[in-house]
């Protein structure tokens, strides 16, 4: 088995792509109450700054910062996905594996992190992930997906209203 090894940088951004193991699912647009709800908890526990977030039916992109000294996001990414995990009906099958070692089906083990380099790596993600609803075909215009910061940054003056429609082009840019 391959040994994976994650940068731990403590105080550092990242940018996070989680995923549920049924890529088909709509859950997590369903159940986005709960997942607020999971972040929220956990947020209360162990303080991080979400800088950037989308959520879609069956993933997540996130951009966190950590507090000074701290590089512990794997404890707070197997809250968050505990707590929603415990919160939502059983509905999904689970493989034998899964249920030997009492887990839910719900989310894929791994997930993707990219420590952040600079202000433009961290400008680069943020666009990514507002852009994101529209490059998976949910929505023609970034404006209108709900489940995004992108509100956020259009009320702070970052972004115009119409960032993102049409006719922006940031395919290629990150691999999923």
């Amino acid at each position: 088995m391959v040994m994976y090894r994650r940068n731990i940088v403590p105080g550092a951004r990242y940018f996070f792509t989680v995923t549920l193991l049924d890529r088909a699912s709509r859950l997590l647009v369903e159940r986005v109450a709960d997942l607020r709800d999971a972040f929220r908890v956990e947020h209360a526990r162990r303080p991080f700054t979400m800088d950037a977030v989308v959520i879609l039916p069956d993933h997540l992109h996130c951009v966190w910062t950590l507090p000074e000294g701290d590089g512990d996001y794997a404890l707070r990414w197997r809250e968050i996905k505990s707590w929603f995990s415990r919160h939502v009906p059983q509905r999904e099958q689970r493989s034998k594996g899964r249920i030997n070692k009492g887990e839910r089906g719900i989310w894929q083990r791994r997930y993707w992190e990219h420590t952040l380099r600079d202000e433009r790596d961290v400008e680069r993600h943020i666009d990514y992930i507002h852009y994101n609803p529209v490059k998976h075909g949910h929505v023609t215009q970034v404006a209108d997906w709900p489940f995004s910061s992108f509100h956020r940054f259009v009320r702070r003056g970052i972004y115009s209203s119409d960032w993102g429609g049409g006719d922006t082009v940031m395919e290629g840019e990150f691999g999923e």
